[in-house]
């Protein structure tokens, strides 16, 4: 596994785990993946409260007889979900993780009460369904960002239309999800607008990531410019910001996708909202 482990502090403890089998957790239609690290958890994990330890590849030791799209020894990804009721609306719409009984891949419990450690703990066990391949050339430690960040920006583009050639794409914010929204967009055939607050960035966002344009959000004549001229805004920044601005920016019925958290409420006027179609 490619995670790196994390020291042991005073709220940390190691906890050693036997190989969980796919009989023992959830059945027959289950994988047992390899994730080749020590268990390093903390001690919310351990009391059951959810913590982060996603971004999971590894390699498949064990299947169970319904499996028939995985063999041991394939090399494979998990991102965030491990398992779901597979019959309510949402999985049957394929949004499993709207699903009231999904089983995410960390902090959560398997069907049987065993907490889910997700890439912390040697092994894990998986249904197929949230199972993905990972090419055979392609190495482990490039793969494992694609199953947090990666899927948290490429998701929302396909599911919402936004991933069409020759949209035009605004990307809110340049961290561990900023980059990757914009290199999966480029790759998609989108014309891409980094907007940041850090006019610095505009070198590595134009030259190293292949934007076709940077926007400094506190430049009030660069915002004016670029107003109702992007299909959609994927914001991925965190930290409280203005939400107007990005929806002038707009052009009629653009989208607007959040996959940024706020820890406090961001201000959003109805009235300028719904004249602005």
């Amino acid at each position: 596994m490619t995670i790196k482990k994390k020291e042991l502090t005073d709220n940390c403890e190691r906890n050693e785990m036997k190989e969980p089998t796919w009989a023992e957790i959830i059945g027959e239609a289950v994988i047992v993946v390899n994730n080749s690290n020590g268990v390093v958890v903390s001690q919310n994990a351990l009391n059951g409260i959810q913590d982060y330890s996603g971004e999971i590849v590894g390699e498949v030791t064990e299947v169970g007889s319904k499996v028939d799209q995985f063999k041991v020894g394939d090399k494979v990804a998990v991102g965030c979900l491990v398992g779901s009721c597979k019959s309510c609306q949402n999985c049957v719409n394929n949004v499993e993780n709207y699903c009231q009984q999904n089983i995410p891949t960390y902090g959560a419990k398997y069907v049987d009460g065993t907490i889910t450690y997700g890439g912390f703990s040697d092994f894990m066990v998986a249904d197929e369904h949230f199972v993905v391949s990972i090419p055979s050339d392609l190495p482990l430690d490039i793969a494992a960002p694609l199953l947090c960040a990666g899927i948290t920006v490429y998701g929302p583009l396909r599911y919402l239309g936004l991933h069409k050639p020759d949209m035009h794409l605004g990307v809110v914010g340049l961290g561990g999800l900023g980059h990757l929204a914009v290199k999966f967009a480029k790759a998609l055939g989108l014309k891409v607008t980094v907007i940041s607050t850090s006019p610095n960035k505009k070198k590595e966002t134009i030259q190293n990531l292949g934007a076709d344009s940077f926007v400094v959000s506190r430049d009030q004549d660069q915002m004016q410019a670029a107003m109702c001229t992007l299909d959609g805004i994927i914001g991925t920044v965190s930290a409280v910001h203005p939400l107007m601005p990005l929806i002038d920016m707009l052009k009629c019925h653009g989208k607007l996708v959040m996959v940024g958290t706020p820890e406090k409420p961001l201000e959003l006027l109805l009235p300028s909202l719904i004249m602005a179609g």
